[in-house]
């Protein structure tokens, strides 16, 4: 995995922005304003995802190279190194399942609005 093919699949989904809300550096991606991927330009070599907490704990007891969310709350979190035992198929899995999980946060009407 590298940050191209990230940013490619994450743009990819309906109603996405990339932004820069905390610097120049952190790469954001939003759905209807709400973050599900965050990765840095200098060092892309890993992506936090928002994961449902007790799947994330699953995947941290599963692959070494999934850790609790760098900078994040922990319990909804995981950052995912590119370069370790969780393959390229596994985080694009990862990504829909963040998207997902943002998704289902949203209030009634913006999901209609996203269905739409």
């Amino acid at each position: 995995m590298n940050i191209e093919h990230l940013r490619d699949f994450c743009i990819a989904k309906k109603a996405v922005e990339e932004t820069f809300p905390f610097d120049e550096d952190t790469l954001v991606f939003k759905v209807m304003g709400k973050m599900f991927a965050l990765t840095s330009l200098s060092e892309s070599n890993s992506v936090n995802l928002k994961c449902d907490p007790d799947y994330a704990i699953e995947l941290r007891e599963q692959f070494n190279d999934i850790k609790p969310g760098f900078h994040m709350n922990k319990k909804y979190w995981n950052t995912v190194s590119f370069d370790g035992d969780a393959n390229d198929l596994l985080i694009f899995k990862l990504v829909d399942h963040s998207y997902d999980e943002v998704v289902k946060g949203l209030s009634k009407k913006a999901q209609a609005e996203l269905k739409s």
